[in-house]
């Protein structure tokens, strides 16, 4: 069965020089071989900006996540290729390559400037979380705590050149003022790509059901994540992000839901789901709690598919076509 998984964090360990993603890594969790072999078709590689960098160097740092990225790519043609259409997104399937769609955690590798995210979307990305923890140009992140912001002007531009130009709008790490902000300025299905709900575990990161709600109204998509302090605040496992996903599906609908795995970005790991190599036990598990093979393709595959053809596609406004093209 073919997967789409909505987030890893690998790149960072190519960029402190720990190994390649062609290269298995016992020590990492996702790599280009073990995500093929998982079953995987398409995966999100997030260029995480480290705080360290922020907000001076942020611009900088980004672009250099992404060179890495893109001579990861070059490095491994046998192994990968770079989606950046909706016609690439539907090509993906009848190639052997494992489908990379390149993304940003964080807007502050926007340094405030309306043009990067052309910048950005010239250099292959596709997908660009608003925040991460940390507030910035664009909005505040959920760990700001109770007095955040909402959007900004600023935040309010971008989301809506990325919906000119096909490119994703990534709500997770976004306080839930810019959670709500964010679906009433977007024009295309927003995206959570990793994140759980909070009715079971009460951790910022994981969203309400009234999130989980309006996300689905605006035909967006959750991807189900495996960091443990997501799952559970004591006892993380496998039945409890089953636990999860069962209650994604009944909030959202089958149609919403889907996983974003953050491997390679989290400081623990959940038993049974260690590495990449875990995700056909997780499917066989899900259909032991009665997932039709219908169902589980949708939450695998199709969701996100569905997602992807809509976000990718440029949208001009009346005969507004000063954007950018392939």
């Amino acid at each position: 069965m073919k997967i789409i998984d909505a987030h890893c964090d690998s790149i960072l360990d190519v960029l402190h020089k720990r190994r390649h993603l062609g290269e298995p890594n016992h020590e990492g969790q996702a790599d280009l071989v073990s995500l093929r072999k998982a079953g995987v078709k398409l995966q999100f590689f997030a260029v995480f900006i480290e705080s360290a960098y922020k907000p001076e160097r942020a611009v900088l740092r980004a672009l250099e996540g992404i060179e890495v990225f893109r001579r990861e790519v070059e490095r491994h043609p046998h192994l990968v290729t770079l989606v950046t259409s909706a016609t690439d997104l539907t090509t993906l399937e009848t190639q052997e390559q494992l489908g990379a769609l390149l993304t940003v955690e964080g807007g502050e590798a926007l340094g405030g400037q309306l043009s990067m995210v052309g910048v950005l979307y010239r250099l292959g990305v596709r997908s660009l979380g608003l925040t991460w923890n940390q507030g910035n140009e664009l909005a505040d992140g959920v760990g700001v705590g109770e007095n955040h912001r909402g959007l900004t002007e600023f935040g309010k531009t971008v989301i809506k050149e990325m919906n000119k130009l096909g490119m994703l709008v990534d709500l997770a790490h976004i306080a839930e003022r810019g959670f709500w902000d964010a679906l009433e300025v977007s024009e295309r299905p927003v995206i959570v790509s990793h994140g759980n709900c909070q009715r079971l575990c009460s951790h910022p990161r994981n969203l309400t059901d009234g999130q989980l709600r309006a996300l689905a109204e605006q035909d967006g998509c959750l991807g189900i994540t495996f960091v443990p302090e997501f799952i559970d605040s004591e006892t993380p496992c496998v039945d409890r992000l089953l636990d999860h996903i069962d209650h994604a599906v009944e909030v959202m609908g089958i149609d919403h839901v889907g996983f974003g795995s953050d491997f390679d970005g989290m400081d623990s790991r959940t038993p049974g789901l260690e590495t990449a190599a875990a995700l056909p036990y997780l499917l066989e598990r899900l259909r032991g709690r009665g997932y039709t093979e219908e169902q589980l393709d949708k939450l695998a595959w199709g969701n996100w598919f569905r997602v992807l053809k809509q976000g990718l596609s440029p949208l001009y406004f009346g005969n507004d076509r000063n954007t950018i093209e392939q």
